[in-house]
């Protein structure tokens, strides 16, 4: 994947978060109904998501943890950037010979 990134793609994450999506799913069914027992029922269902997805994770179906990780190049920020010309600048300013006025 782009810059070492797997973005969770393993099926402990896939298994947790298409759970949690059904808890959310029925937590929201049941608001819309005004049963707050069935609201309840739903949070646990998403509990019960997270639960499920770290048991896989810890069977090892989740993300595996390599010996030697992926650098990925610092990009410099607008400020960094924004330093570094300044600087530039100075330092040109700085080799210039001071000019004298003739008088």
């Amino acid at each position: 994947m782009a810059n070492g990134h797997d973005h969770g793609n393993t099926p402990a994450a896939w298994t947790g978060v298409t759970i949690a999506l059904i808890g959310f799913t029925i937590g929201g069914a049941f608001m819309t109904m005004a049963q707050p027992l069935g609201v309840l029922a739903g949070l646990v269902v998403v509990a019960l998501g997270g639960v499920v997805g770290a048991a896989m994770r810890s069977m090892g179906m989740g993300k595996q943890e390599s010996a030697d990780p992926v650098s990925v190049p610092h990009q410099a920020t607008s400020d960094e950037k924004a330093a570094e010309k300044a600087e530039k600048k100075n330092e040109k300013k700085a080799d210039e010979p001071e000019q004298v006025p003739a008088g």
